[in-house]
């Protein structure tokens, strides 16, 4: 059967579904514990296995960057120096992407999974057999949603829920170059604020059973 791949807005309810077909299915879930698995099959210390993705990534700019090397004790800033590490936060940043990239790869080969996030809309687009899922909703819904769930005033939630896609969507376009919500990239996309999240994983369930997936030309 396919892989599924499901790209979600912060607070659109990505993992409670993908949790829900996975169930209705008999899937495998695609979360840290499955990439440490993964990864140790296909020749990756469990320790190597970062699950560097958009759910942890963090947009910083120089400034930011300077001021936490400030707080450190560095006093004298240059060019040659900053550059040097700039570099090789970068390396290491994209070494990470390689990693996460590598095991996703291999858990393609597995089918029967469901992966949420890590640019798996990327990853897997040229791939046959393989149904690309994207859940959005209204902010003020998101928002609820996170303020309800992680028990946060409406506001704290609200900004929760920008930073979140804004560094979810800088994620993709470094390291992937794609524009999260193009709609090309996926075959269903689905607003959550009008459906309830069991409705949306049936629907995604039927789109399973009922498209016929085919390999890119």
């Amino acid at each position: 059967m396919p892989v599924i791949t499901i790209s979600r807005e912060y607070g659109s309810g990505g993992t409670e579904v993908a949790q829900r077909v996975a169930s209705m299915l008999g899937y495998t879930y695609f979360d840290k514990n499955l990439m440490v698995k993964v990864a140790s099959e296909v020749g990756l210390a469990p320790g190597e296995a970062h699950d560097f993705s958009e759910d942890n990534y963090r947009v910083r700019n120089f400034l930011d960057r300077m001021f936490d090397r400030r707080r450190l004790g560095a006093e004298v800033w240059d060019a040659e120096s900053w550059d040097a590490r700039s570099t090789a936060e970068t390396l290491d940043e994209e070494q990470c992407v390689k990693l996460v990239r590598d095991t996703i790869l291999a858990a393609y080969s597995h089918d029967n999974v469901i992966i949420v996030g890590r640019g798996g809309q990327a990853i897997l687009k040229e791939k046959p057999g393989v149904l690309h899922v994207r859940l959005f909703a209204p902010q003020g819904a998101r928002a609820l949603r996170v303020k309800d769930r992680e028990n946060l005033p409406l506001g704290e939630a609200a900004d929760l829920v920008l930073r979140k896609d804004q560094a979810a969507s800088a994620y993709l376009k470094r390291f992937y170059d794609i524009e999260w919500d193009n709609s090309l990239l996926y075959h269903l996309m689905v607003n959550t604020g009008k459906w309830e999240l069991e409705d949306v994983a049936q629907l995604i369930v039927n789109a399973l059973m009922r498209l016929k997936i085919i390999p890119s030309k």
